[in-house]
Order: C-alpha cells, then sequence, then structure tokens
C-alpha cells in the first residue's frame, strides 16, 4: 500500500506541476467561492482553514472573508512534527512565522478547544468521492482528526484533477466529509461522515 501511495502522490504532483499557476489561482477563487457561498460556512462560527503551499487552493479569500463577518479563524501549527493542534489567528501578517520546511505556522502554542470548530478545510494531494484522502506521508490531519473532541465537518479543497477513483486506505486513515473543487460541492458517502 505504501507503495501505491508512493506512485499516486508522484502522478499528483507531477499533474500539479503541469498547471500554470494562473490557472491554479483562477479555479482556486471559484473554490472559495464555492466555500463562502454554502450554508455552512455562512452558519459557521469557527473555521479551520490551512496556510496554504504553493500548489495547493489558496485560502486567504475564505480568511479574509471570515473575519469580514465576524467569524474565528484557527489554522493548525505543527507540533513535534508529529502532530498539529488548532490556534487562533487575527493577522496574516503578524504572529506566523515560515519553518524549515516552508510551511507557515501560527507562533502561538495556545491550542484553541477542539470542540468549538465547526468546519474544518482541509488540505491533502489526493482524494476520492468516499472522501478517502492522499496526504503528504506524515499523518497530521490523521491524527488531528482521530480527537474525539473535535466534532467538526472536514472539508477537502482540492482541484478537480486530484480527484481520483480511488486512495488506498487503512485504519488509521480518517476521511473527510465533503470534497470542494472549481465544479461545486460533492458530498463524500464514508462510514463515519458527520453531514455537511
Amino acid at each position: 500500500m505504501s507503495m501505491e501511495k508512493k506512485e499516486l502522490r508522484r502522478f499528483i504532483r507531477q499533474k500539479l506541476a503541469e498547471h500554470c499557476p494562473q490557472e491554479r489561482a483562477a479555479k482556486g477563487m471559484q473554490i472559495c467561492q464555492y466555500v463562502q457561498n454554502s450554508e455552512l460556512f455562512q452558519n459557521a462560527s469557527v473555521v479551520m482553514a490551512f496556510l496554504p503551499m504553493v500548489e495547493e487552493v489558496d485560502t486567504v479569500p475564505i480568511i479574509l472573508h471570515a473575519w469580514q463577518q465576524g467569524k474565528t479563524i484557527v489554522v493548525p501549527k505543527i507540533l513535534d512534527q508529529r502532530h498539529i493542534i488548532p490556534i487562533e489567528i487575527q493577522s496574516l501578517d503578524t504572529g506566523v512565522e515560515i519553518d524549515r520546511y516552508g510551511l507557515r505556522n501560527p507562533i502561538s502554542e495556545i491550542p484553541f478547544a477542539f470542540e468549538e470548530i465547526d468546519l474544518v478545510l482541509t488540505p491533502g494531494l489526493g482524494f476520492d468521492r468516499r472522501g478517502n484522502r492522499l496526504g503528504r506521508g506524515r499523518a497530521y490531519y490523521d491524527r488531528f482528526f482521530s480527537n474525539p473532541k473535535l466534532r467538526a465537518i472536514r472539508w477537502a479543497l482540492t482541484f478537480s484533477f486530484q480527484v481520483l477513483d480511488r486512495i488506498p486506505v487503512d485504519e488509521r486513515d480518517m476521511p473527510v466529509d465533503a470534497i470542494v473543487t472549481e465544479t461545486g460541492i460533492y458530498p463524500c458517502i464514508n462510514e463515519v461522515s458527520r453531514g455537511g
């Protein structure tokens, strides 16, 4: 299975490299619009958004819109290269640093209450329509999603070509509830779906 996942990661990274930045940006804006216009987002008080890497959907429009709507934004902070915790941020200019892997990380280490998060926007290299997720191999989000205090709906933000027929999974892999691409919002059919 690890070899299969490795091949899928290589395949998707190649597809991402073939997409020009302008095309990714245009599709990313459409994805953000779908999120912002959704009833779930509009009703959410606390949204957890990722701070994107270069090839990921740019979540900045969602974050700025959420603040305009009076919502609380939390972002993931990587701890000890094994876990992520939610940290509230109130600015994209202060309180955030770049780590040695090129990832933006909040400086604060005060965790936000898991149980108060309404919606988690999730990155990933690949997904399938059952909600299975192919990450970068470090299982950060799988461990995060397994926290029993987290009751939030999980939405994946991804480009349509990253949605595959099947993602190989094992018992530690945690699915998402819906996938948002530039073509719409697609609820997933999985055994632990929380709605959305």
